[in-house]
Formats: structure tokens, C-alpha cells, sequence
């Protein structure tokens, strides 16, 4: 990635981790400044000390936040703006998920889960791009899901924050058209992070073996995602087999896709166990 367009600053969320830490790796060689953003603190002072070694001369400073919460985003967004961290690159890849019945959910998970996957990414958005509008210069990548194209039974909230993140980046991208700055939602279909693990709830069905053929490394789903921005495409789904799936969903009628998705596998009613 030689050719990679290089930004100042990226600020990324989640990357303690997952498709996050691998955002903050590929990203490294072609940034002067990088900000790290994260609830776990231990792991992301572990994440900045590699880039350290790895990128003499990379300045690099952490913020281990609790994103779900509006006022620690407030603040970030005030300690950054009108500084030389002011991110000229978003990433907004913080997220999580709750695998199960919607009634018999957690509601402060739910609600948790809406303030991270929809409240973060609107709110950081909102807060950073006044700075980019001034300097004329800047990106957001969003990261959503392959889920944003499918009503998930047990999976209803997740796939609806992501159809938001979705729509969200579709807009945003048309409004900042004339200002030249990109707007990017990527689309990956399964990926071997920790996601599952935090989103699973007891009676959750285990991983079907046709989903695991669908799996994509997540070092090329952050390549994908950022040869995807510098060629400004609205969207993308990374990996051929998400890619090919994402298109015959998209031309799929919606009764044949209820249809489908009244048939999956569901997670186990508590009632039943």
C-alpha cells in the first residue's frame, strides 16, 4: 500500500482489537499521528507499544474510553478538536452485539449496544468534521455489517444498528460530496475476531460449518476496507464470497428473504432450557 493517500491523523475506535488493532497496524506506515480509542486500556497500551516499535517516529497517544457513554464522547471530542490530533481520518469500527431473543435480552446491554453500534458513530462523526471541513481534508470509514441487509431474528438489534450505519454513511457521503471528503461503510460478512464471544448469550446456536466458508482474514477485510476509501466507493463487502452473497441479497425479494430468515437456525428460548 505504497501508494496508500496519507492522513495526519486517524482516530480509531475499538482498536484494542479485532479488525480495530489491524486498522491501527495497516494504517501506521502512512500516518504522522495516530489516536487509539478503547474501553480496555491494558490491551490498548499494548496495541501502542507495538506500533511504537514498529513505526519509529510514530506519535501515537491512547484514550481508553467508554464509548456507550455520551458524556466520555463529549469529552473526547473536546480534548481532540482544534489540536493536532483532530483525526483527518474516522474510523469508526467500535461495536458490539447481543446473539438472542430480543425479549429476553439484557436491556442495559441492548441499550449499550445502541449508544456504541449507533450513538458513538453519529455523535464522533458529528464532532470531528467541523475540523475537516475547515482544513478541506478528511475521511470516515464506518464499519458496518453484512448483517445491515437482513431482519435477523435474534439478531434484530445488531442487524438494525448496522442497517442504520449503513444509511447513515450513504447520506453523510452525499452531503460531504462537494467538500471532497469520503465517506465509506464496509460490509464484512463473519470475521475470527472476539466479537462472537461478547455478543453470544447462553442457547445461542452454535457456528454452522457453511458460515465458517464465508470467513474472511481480517487483515483483508482492513485492506480491502482502505483500498475501498482511496478509491472513494460508497460501500464495500470484503472478500469474494460476501461480495457475491451482498449482490444476490440485494436482488433477492423481500418475501423470499422473510422467508429465509423465519427458517435459520435460532438461539434457544429460555423457556426451553
Amino acid at each position: 500500500m505504497a501508494d496508500l493517500i496519507l492522513y495526519e491523523c486517524p482516530l480509531i475506535t475499538g482498536a484494542s482489537g479485532g479488525l480495530g488493532q489491524e486498522f491501527a497496524m495497516q494504517l501506521a506506515p502512512h500516518c504522522r499521528r495516530m489516536v487509539l480509542v478503547a474501553r480496555r486500556e491494558k490491551s490498548l497500551r499494548q496495541v501502542e507499544e507495538q506500533l511504537r516499535d514498529e513505526n519509529p517516529g510514530l506519535e501515537v497517544t491512547v484514550f481508553p474510553v467508554d464509548l456507550t457513554r455520551a458524556a466520555a464522547r463529549r469529552d473526547l471530542i473536546g480534548q481532540l478538536s482544534g489540536s493536532k490530533w483532530a483525526p483527518d481520518l474516522l474510523v469508526n469500527n467500535a461495536g458490539m452485539g447481543d446473539y438472542g431473543e430480543f425479549v429476553t435480552g439484557d436491556w442495559e446491554k441492548v441499550q449499550q449496544m445502541l449508544e456504541l453500534n449507533v450513538g458513538a458513530v453519529t455523535h464522533l462523526a458529528h464532532g470531528f468534521l467541523p475540523d475537516m471541513l475547515r482544513s478541506k481534508h478528511g475521511a470516515i470509514l464506518n464499519v458496518s455489517s453484512l448483517a445491515s441487509l437482513l431482519p435477523i431474528p435474534d439478531f434484530a438489534v445488531y442487524a438494525a444498528s448496522k442497517a442504520y450505519v449503513t444509511s447513515f454513511s450513504e447520506a453523510l457521503r452525499l452531503e460531504l460530496r462537494g467538500h471532497g471528503i469520503p465517506v465509506l461503510a464496509v460490509c464484512p460478512g463473519p470475521v475470527h475476531t472476539d466479537f462472537g464471544e461478547t455478543a453470544g448469550r447462553q442457547g445461542a446456536p452454535k457456528e454452522s460449518p457453511s458460515r465458517e466458508w464465508f470467513f474472511v482474514p481480517k487483515q483483508e477485510v482492513v485492506l480491502d476496507a482502505l483500498l475501498a476509501l482511496q478509491r472513494d466507493q460508497p460501500r464495500t463487502y470484503p472478500g469474494l464470497k460476501v461480495s457475491l452473497l451482498a449482490a444476490g441479497l440485494s436482488i433477492l425479494p423481500m418475501a423470499l428473504i422473510r422467508y429465509l430468515m423465519s427458517h435459520r437456525p435460532r438461539s434457544v428460548s429460555e423457556k426451553d432450557q
